[in-house]
């Protein structure tokens, strides 16, 4: 079994494209029953975010994989119906870059694809959970959403053992990043970065009226990094009034009820807004008649949500005087231009050791069972030449029969020590089983006898 990765983000996806596949609540358990009834993956889990969507799966075979995992993810962006495959001939013939990355070509769809397998699976999982792979590089709120689709998949009981493993470590190397590194430090937050254009357009930020619409967790981000950059109001407008209450009370802000927000729109210089609402919370008109009211004062809306809260400024007739849309695509433009630190290259190699101890742990648990076999095999077949010898010899004294066990019990180990030792390195030459194949065809170790001394699956557990 391998690890299989195939997903789409701001890298390599338009802001549309994952918008559309974000309209969908259910997305995320969708793709994943249908991946597992296709009978190519035994373990499936799926991350879901603002600016990515990737499918996790432990696979037996790579190409019947891909087929099931592109079919369940156009399904869920209503590319196709099921039973529709995006086939083999979507995969390209050759690596694209170093890393060996297979990007699908297909039309529609399968071309923002990105598709990664075995150790460059296992890098890139936890390379988006040290925040390396985000928007905003080295945000930490990836940690928590990575926490929450293992949990998902945990209760749904679609994590099994591998994944388990895998997603517990990268939980793990996540948190070290943050902790041993100035990686905090590193990170631009797309909520400073937007109120940093903010300023650009309006004037010093601590003059400006701000309003956060949504009382979610990048609402929360929203209002705080507000706060800190000391904006002269803030003011929290959500659907439910005790969450916006809470944010509001948690921020020094005020809160203003859901049927004020055309009001709250004209009365604040600096709009952000991420609602999770599937259509436009505020379109064209409602930033037109705002204008009007403000007579011609500038103003910054940010858009922080997917599906997009504004209207996108491109679908407009015309552009409303005096109004800078602000969205994720922007944003993650001028991100993105910014070059790697020292402190990305330290927890970039960080990532590497972290990846090849993980390998070496992988393969010296799947050749495990059969060394284990193989010693229990010897084990008993010292007792049984020592029940021999006691039947054969009834009248030994013990101290004799002792040294007797003592040096069949070294012969064996001696025996024994050099094929362990190179089962383990050979299959970690090759990656595969191989060699430990061969040693149970050399010593006639029955299937069921490795399978006794292996750890059954805990599927559902942490």
């Amino acid at each position: 079994m391998s690890l299989l990765v195939i997903g789409l983000s701001h890298h390599t996806a338009p802001l549309s494209v994952l918008e559309n596949l974000s309209r969908r609540e259910s997305r995320a358990t969708d793709i994943a029953t249908d991946v597992l009834s296709s009978a190519t993956a035994s373990e499936v889990v799926v991350l879901s975010t603002c600016n990515r969507l990737e499918v996790y799966a432990e696979v037996a075979a790579f190409h019947p994989a891909v087929a099931a995992i592109g079919e369940a993810l156009a399904v869920a962006a209503g590319s196709v119906t099921r039973g529709q495959s995006l086939g083999r001939a979507a995969i390209a013939a050759e690596p694209t870059d170093p890393r060996d990355e297979l990007v699908l070509s297909a039309a529609g769809l399968a071309e923002h694809l990105y598709v990664r397998f075995d150790d460059n699976a296992i890098a890139h999982a936890f390379t988006v959970t040290c925040g390396l792979d985000s928007m905003a590089v080295g945000e930490a709120q990836i940690i928590g959403q990575v926490r929450d689709a293992l949990a998902v998949a945990q209760a749904a009981g679609s994590a099994g053992e591998s994944l388990n493993s895998l997603f517990q470590q990268a939980l793990r190397i996540g948190k070290r990043a943050h902790s041993e590194t100035d990686l905090d430090q590193h990170s631009v937050s797309l909520v400073q970065m937007a109120l940093s254009r903010a300023a650009q357009v309006l004037g010093p930020i601590s003059e400006q009226r701000a309003a956060v619409i949504g009382a979610g967790g990048m609402s929360g981000l929203a209002a705080t990094a507000a706060r800190r950059a000391e904006v002269a109001t803030l003011t929290v407008v959500g659907r439910t009034p005790e969450r916006a209450e809470r944010l509001a009370s948690a921020t020094g802000g005020m809160t203003r009820p859901w049927a004020d927000l055309a009001d709250v729109v004209a009365d604040n210089d600096v709009i952000v807004t991420c609602t999770g609402a599937v259509g436009h919370v505020i379109d064209r008109a409602d930033l037109a008649l705002s204008a009007a009211r403000r007579g011609g004062r500038p103003q910054v809306v940010v858009d922080l949500a997917l599906p997009r809260d504004v209207e996108p400024p491109e679908s407009w007739p015309e552009p409303v005087d005096g109004v800078t849309v602000i969205d994720l695509q922007a944003l993650g433009a001028q991100l993105e231009a910014h070059p790697d630190s020292a402190v990305v290259a330290h927890v970039r190699a960080m990532i590497v050791g972290e990846v090849a101890a993980y390998l070496t742990r992988r393969i010296e648990k799947q050749v495990g069972p059969t060394v284990a076999a193989l010693r229990a095999r010897a084990a008993a077949l010292v007792a049984t030449e020592m029940a021999r010898l006691d039947q054969r010899a009834p009248g030994l004294d013990d101290s004799t029969r002792a040294e007797v066990g003592l040096a069949v019990h070294r012969i064996v180990e001696k025996l024994l020590h050099t094929p362990t030792v190179r089962v383990k390195e050979f299959a970690m030459e090759e990656g595969g089983d191989g060699y430990a194949t061969a040693l149970r065809e050399l010593f006639d170790l029955e299937p069921r006898t490795v399978a006794n001394v292996s750890a059954p699956p805990q599927r559902g557990t942490a």
